[in-house]
């Protein structure tokens, strides 16, 4: 199958490491993953702000350098969601019937790495090695946009090692939200807030998640309270294994 990694802009620019362990995670278990360097943002950033037109180049680059894979492998269900459900629409609102049909192609081949985990190469136990009590929170796009369900969980949960704690109230975003977090500061607050009495009253040593920016926001309140507790990325716990289960989970960047 050929394979390629869809980064995100995120990822690329403040947590590479999450990217380097999908490719790790894919190698390991008998994949070859191509890194097309032409690729740009997604342009969910500009559609959820109204600058549809401004997405609209992101949109045909996305078709373009994606063309020829398979599959297209995102350790974002937010980027994927807005590939699946925003590129063919903003394609087809300027006009560009061809470009939307190129964008659903596109987004038919992309999934967000725990759906091609379990949907497509049929995994649950991907082999790996994580000693540490863990919490999961699905992140909104995952949950409401894919329908990612407990994809996340049954993978976490073949994690050899891994002590997974229920999150209280899982299903309650973190307050994020792109530019929500911005524009509605106090509010975005106050359910950071929740969400971090949430993931405490775990007493886990670590909170992860499918999307590098609900781990941002999420990390970044730990951070202030210096609770001990850490956000690592899925992708980096399904990519450990007992060679390096002695390096510490990573902390959340300021």
């Amino acid at each position: 199958m050929k394979i390629s990694l869809m980064i995100t802009c995120l990822a690329d620019a403040l947590y590479p490491d999450v990217g380097r362990a999908t490719v790790r995670l894919l190698e390991r278990l008998g994949h070859d993953v191509a890194f097309p360097e032409a690729q740009t943002c997604c342009g969910q950033m500009h559609v959820n702000t109204g600058y549809l037109r401004d997405a609209l180049p992101l949109v045909r680059r996305y078709a373009e350098v994606f063309d020829g894979y398979e599959a297209i492998v995102v350790p974002s269900g937010s980027c994927t969601g807005s590939v699946r459900h925003q590129h063919a629409m903003v394609a087809r609102r300027y006009g560009d019937e061809d470009l939307a049909r190129r964008a659903e192609a596109a987004a038919s081949r992309t999934y967000e790495l725990s759906e091609f985990l379990t949907d497509v190469l049929g995994l649950q136990d991907v082999g790996a090695y994580y000693p540490h009590r863990v919490t999961y929170h699905p992140t909104c796009h995952s949950l409401r946009l894919l329908r990612a369900g407990d994809r996340p969980l049954r993978l976490l949960r073949h994690v050899a090692g891994l002590d997974l704690v229920e999150l209280p109230d899982a299903e309650v975003c973190c307050g994020f939200g792109g530019t929500f977090a911005v524009k509605n500061a106090d509010v975005s607050t106050a359910m950071l807030a929740d969400k971090m009495r949430s993931v405490l009253a775990t007493r886990a040593e670590v909170c992860t998640a499918g999307d590098s920016s609900c781990l941002m926001h999420i990390g970044g309140g730990l951070s202030r309270l210096n609770a001990g507790t850490r956000t690592v990325h899925l992708a980096e716990i399904l990519a450990s294994t007992r060679d390096d289960s002695g390096a510490p989970a990573r902390e959340a960047m300021m």
